[in-house]
């Protein structure tokens, strides 16, 4: 069991939170295909892929922006992925981001056709005057024509990603922007609040006392809201920032919150095989040449017992079943085992955390402040 991840790079425009690697080079868009291809192939052949035995049961086209691709380009990739590279692989979710201004009918029907049985809408927000202030390119309207679009075409599995806690919200604007979700009602929800990264626009708007975080008081009391709305419609809270009706957890994000073994592909895009990580890298010139004179521009690291550890925190405890102890016992040994007992025990008597069928989790009140409970619980 693993999961392949393809990373797109392309945008059209740069949204000014986003920290991810992406290019407005559209008319690159032909030769990055190929290079993907040929990565395939040396995933295959070399020790920078999965081992041999291990099959993707997910795949995740994630970007940047890949409903940007053509869909010929679109075809050539799944093509390969199960003609040249898979042919035995028994994928359970394929996912693909969009903007909503990508989707059309014939779009919409030409993923559905290329065995696309999820798709994650890039929404953000249903109110036109902060998705001008995040330099989306469609409109609250086009979102929603989005989603029935996409449900006409055939698909039953439509997570939206949305933000909150942009300056000047108020908490009923977001509650707002809540209902206007639920009323479509997507098989998934991830929500967000909105993050300043150093290097971004939106950073440099702060720097220059422009713009200013939403106080704290009121960005906790929009978390309550999402996770007191969103429970009470039926959605389970399984991650930090996630909500799914029964049986549509992200399968794919659940690989990097279960310490499953992934294989990025792309520029800038991570892999992991419990043992090491690697990484491509986050230039998409670079990362074409690289490929095509065969000797790919990477970076790598061996993940020693602390290390993982130190991760395993970082990533299980974002999950709503958090750590399975036992588990955790037999694979990392009784020395981290008990540090992680005795630390945490603090964590319990401040009421952040709690047992629960022999699982290590954090409580509601934990979850608004996770950031630092992690960071106390590491080991390096």
């Amino acid at each position: 069991m693993a999961g392949l991840y393809i990373h797109i790079p392309f945008c059209a425009s740069r949204c000014i939170y986003c920290g991810f690697y992406s290019t407005v080079h559209p008319e690159l868009q032909d030769c990055y295909v190929d290079a993907l291809c040929r990565e395939m192939d040396m995933a295959l052949d070399s020790s920078w892929g999965l081992p041999d035995d291990t099959q993707p049961t997910t795949i995740y086209l994630g970007g940047g922006t890949p409903s940007m691709l053509s869909v010929k380009n679109l075809e050539r990739i799944i093509s390969y992925i199960y003609n040249k590279v898979y042919p035995h692989a028994k994928i359970e979710e394929q996912t693909i981001e969009c903007n909503p201004d990508d989707i059309t009918p014939d779009f919409a029907h030409a993923l559905h056709d290329l065995g696309f049985n999820r798709v994650s809408l890039g929404i953000q927000s249903f109110n036109d005057e902060r998705l001008r202030f995040l330099h989306r390119r469609h409109s609250a309207e086009e979102a929603i024509t989005a989603v029935q679009q996409l449900r006409a075409a055939g698909f039953n599995n439509i997570s939206i990603d949305l933000m909150f806690g942009f300056p000047n919200e108020s908490l009923m604007d977001w509650e707002e922007d809540l209902w206007t979700a639920l009323a479509l009602n997507p098989q998934h929800i991830s929500a967000y609040s909105l993050m300043i990264e150093e290097g971004t626009p939106l950073y440099r708007l702060r720097e220059k006392g422009k713009i200013h975080y939403l106080d704290e008081e009121t960005s906790r009391a929009m978390y309550d809201k999402l996770i007191d709305l969103l429970t009470a419609a039926g959605y389970e809270h399984y991650e930090l920032s996630n909500f799914a009706r029964p049986g549509f957890r992200s399968r794919h994000n659940s690989n990097y919150w279960n310490e499953t073994p992934y294989l990025g592909l792309g520029a800038a895009a991570h892999s992991y095989d419990r043992r090491r990580r690697w990484w491509n890298v986050a230039d998409i010139k670079r990362y074409i040449d690289g490929i095509n004179n065969h000797i790919p521009v990477r970076g790598s690291e061996v993940l020693d017992l602390s290390t993982r550890y130190d991760d395993l925190i970082t990533t299980a405890l974002r999950t709503k079943e958090g750590i399975d102890l036992h588990k955790m016992q037999e694979e990392y040994g009784d020395e981290l085992y008990h540090y992680l007992m005795n630390e945490s025990r603090k964590e319990i008597d401040r009421g952040l955390m709690q047992f629960t069928d022999g699982h290590l989790s954090l409580t509601r009140k934990g979850l608004y402040i996770s950031d630092d409970i992690m960071s106390n619980l590491m080991h390096v």
